[in-house]
């Protein structure tokens, strides 16, 4: 049986990975959005091993509720990255700067 501890110690890395991706890497929307994703999914893992550890499945429940509200967001991000990419021919933070109509 995996202690409680190693599932949170992964939870965390994960977590601190995610938040330097989005502060290393500032320019690539792409890369941002995953690391969003990979947030998400850290605290996901948290839900799930407190969920079992104290042997209720409402955590569990939880999580399939966040994963289909993400990857909803991951639909729709996608998609306007797509509309960004064929307006400006570009997917560079630091270019969209000014939000016309």
């Amino acid at each position: 049986m995996i202690p409680l501890s190693h599932f949170l110690i992964l939870a965390a890395i994960l977590f601190c990975i995610s938040v330097a991706g989005i502060f290393l890497n500032r320019k690539n929307v792409i890369i941002l959005l995953m690391a969003i994703e990979l947030m998400l999914l850290s605290v996901n893992i948290n839900f799930v091993a407190f969920s079992h550890y104290l042997g209720d499945t409402a955590g569990q429940v939880f999580v399939f509720f966040i994963l289909t509200v993400a990857a909803a967001e991951a639909a729709i991000g996608l998609a306007i990255l797509v509309v960004l990419f064929r307006n400006r021919r570009t997917i560079n933070v630091e270019n969209m700067d000014s939000l016309k109509g």
